[in-house]
């Protein structure tokens, strides 16, 4: 039951975050200015376009139905290899998120008085630190 609930639990976090990169890729501008990071001066770090949107909305999205199939409330037969290193694949790519690149990003980024940074150390890599963590103990519990 656990197993269920958290895998619903990030399957609808995934959607959502999917969600927001497809909209962030067709033009969307609510959050869009927040959600890169940016130099000491404002300066956008990257500007991502359509194409890295929805690269990330897909992986997303791939991730939360891979979660669906490993907590069992999704039927679909998946490679070996896939089923033994894919959770621990996605919370590895989560956890090293919330702890950063040490510069813009993460827990332990130097450039922490942005919009962005400010915004990053709330609930961007919380976020991430929670989803890595949800990931790991669904990866136990199999």
């Amino acid at each position: 039951m656990l197993t269920i609930l958290i895998g619903l639990l990030l399957f609808f976090t995934f959607c959502f975050l999917s969600a927001i990169h497809i909209y962030w890729g067709l033009g969307g501008k609510w959050g869009a200015n927040a959600a890169v990071p940016t130099k000491a001066n404002n300066q956008k770090v990257m500007n991502p376009k359509l194409v890295e949107c929805f690269v990330v909305a897909l992986g997303l999205l791939g991730f939360g139905l891979f979660i669906l199939i490993t907590a069992q409330i999704l039927s679909f037969n998946l490679p070996n290899w896939l089923m033994k290193y894919g959770l621990w694949t996605i919370s590895t790519i989560f956890i090293l998120r919330a702890i950063g690149e040490f510069k813009y990003v993460g827990f332990f980024k130097k450039i922490k008085l942005t919009q962005f940074g400010q915004l990053d150390t709330k609930y961007y890599s919380p976020l991430c630190l929670v989803i890595g963590l949800l990931v790991t103990a669904l990866a136990v519990m199999r």
